[in-house]
């Protein structure tokens, strides 16, 4: 008996309250990620084995799921952004390949995500995330977006001098570049949306970077642990109190 095609997909209607909770989730990842790999003293490696068993479950728990479930959702980008931050950190301090090699050889690999799932099932537009398969893209796409999105935010505190701020002003403002243009026409809004879901990454690792690094590097120094809980109670706030519904299945 054939499988009945779903009428929504998998993953949240893109709203306001979309990029605000995928702002937060990215600020979260650093601080989460620090948290565990600096503050806890545990070291990158040990804290991407950590946080890569904890996406792995997301994942299947939410390619399992029949439906969209927000809390599941949002919990899986979060694990995405903590695996990311201590995986770039990993690769670009442990490794010595720098936040440049870093940078690029994760560009390269999100670049290879994009073009083989647009090869091989005709669309990367979210509206399509609604089986197994596609959501093995779509997942795989993101964690390489993530980890990307680490190491871009460290290069470009370290290469402009302009601070966690100043980087932050960056991204912000490419990332206004990228919605006026999404909204100025519709023939390349599938590959904008992952042009702004990219740029958010790394504004939140700067901003997470802002709130916890020391005061003479240019931060807040506040613990890692305390802006980790205010900006998972913010999420789950965000979650509980404002309705989110599934995207409208693309036919």
């Amino acid at each position: 008996m054939p499988e009945t095609e779903p009428r929504f997909a998998k993953v949240p209607q893109v709203t306001l309250l979309f990029w605000g909770l995928k702002i937060i989730a990215t600020t979260l990842g650093e601080t989460a990620g620090d948290a565990v790999s600096m503050s806890m003293d545990l070291g990158y490696l040990a804290g991407t084995a950590i946080f890569a068993g904890i996406f792995l479950l997301t994942v299947a728990f939410q390619i399992r799921a029949r439906r969209f479930h927000p809390a599941l959702y949002w919990a899986t980008i979060v694990a995405t952004t903590t695996v990311g931050t201590t995986l770039a950190d990993y690769a670009t301090r442990s490794l010595g390949i720098g936040y440049a090699g870093g940078s690029a050889l994760l560009l390269l690999l999100l670049a290879a995500a994009l073009l083989t799932w647009q090869l091989t099932l005709g669309s990367i537009a979210i509206g399509t995330v609604d089986r197994p398969r596609v959501e093995m893209f779509y997942w795989t796409t993101i964690m390489f977006s993530q980890t990307l999105g680490t190491a871009l935010g460290d290069w470009t505190v370290e290469a402009t001098a302009h601070g966690y701020l100043g980087a932050a002003v960056i991204f912000g403002g490419l990332l206004a570049l990228v919605a006026a243009a999404y909204f100025g026409q519709k023939n390349f809004r599938p590959a904008l949306f992952w042009a702004a879901f990219i740029l958010t990454r790394p504004l939140g690792a700067v901003l997470g970077d802002f709130l916890d690094k020391p005061i003479d590097a240019g931060g807040l120094n506040l613990s890692r642990f305390a802006a980790s809980a205010v900006l998972g109670g913010i999420m789950v706030a965000c979650i509980l109190v404002f309705p989110q519904r599934a995207a409208e299945r693309a036919h």
